[in-house]
């Protein structure tokens, strides 16, 4: 009887054992396939403009959030998209972190189109812009897929201007145009924060934008690079 009882516990501990270690590897697995989003500096876009723009030439600074794909050992399975990728910006005091600005600025995907206003005309004189409100709302979320790389917009400068912007979709509205004041950077180096929420996933990046020199030094650089 007694032979018959332990063995019949060796085989309730061996399922038990057995479960535990597939709910382990489950769990595993499930960790290992999420979304791993990770914020990175890339190369500035230097723009050119025809005569009838409000600038004749711009730099834009942005950075590229990736959503790395899997290890090399893992690549049998897929990583998880980051679905419905939204964040924020906020800037500030290199010396004491103080914020720049009261609020944070909502990010703008460099792929969304730009904002162009149109212009409304009543007996031949300007009377007005009208803004197509879903536009303004264009791509304020979107997906990255695995081993894909989305660009998160940052700050501009234009001609000979001291002074930046931060940049969002709001510089596209304002007066005038392009130079925000509500977003102006004076010369100098600030501490550039961004974080992106997906679902169920937070990506957190600190950079230093330098706006001290010409318009060819404007640029973003890793906190920790000299």
């Amino acid at each position: 009887m007694n032979l018959w009882s332990d063995s019949i516990l060796n085989s309730v501990k061996e399922m038990v054992l057995g479960a535990i270690v597939a709910i382990v590897i489950t769990i595993w697995i499930e960790n290992l396939r999420r979304p791993k989003l990770e914020l990175r500096t890339k190369q500035a876009t230097d723009v050119r403009y025809p005569p009838n723009r409000p600038a004749k030439r711009g730099r834009f600074l942005a950075l590229e959030l990736v959503n790395k794909p899997l290890p090399r050992f893992a690549r049998w399975m897929s990583r998880n998209a980051a679905m419905q990728c939204h964040g924020y910006i906020t800037f500030h005091n290199i010396v004491d972190g103080n914020r720049i600005f009261p609020n944070a600025m909502p990010i703008r995907w460099s792929s969304s189109p730009e904002l162009l206003p149109s212009i409304l005309v009543i007996d031949n004189k300007i009377a007005g812009k009208l803004i197509e409100p879903d536009r303004y709302n264009l791509r304020p979320r979107i997906d990255v897929y695995p081993g894909e790389v989305e660009s998160v917009d940052v700050a501009a400068r234009f001609d000979e201007d001291d002074e930046c912007y931060a940049w969002c979709n709001e510089n596209y509205l304002s007066e005038p145009i392009w130079r925000n004041p509500r977003w102006r950077l004076p010369k100098g180096t600030y501490l550039t924060k961004v974080t992106v929420f997906s679902a169920g996933e937070k990506c957190m990046g600190t950079f230093r934008l330098i706006n001290n020199g010409s318009l060819q030094d404007f640029c973003l650089k890793d906190t920790l690079s000299i």
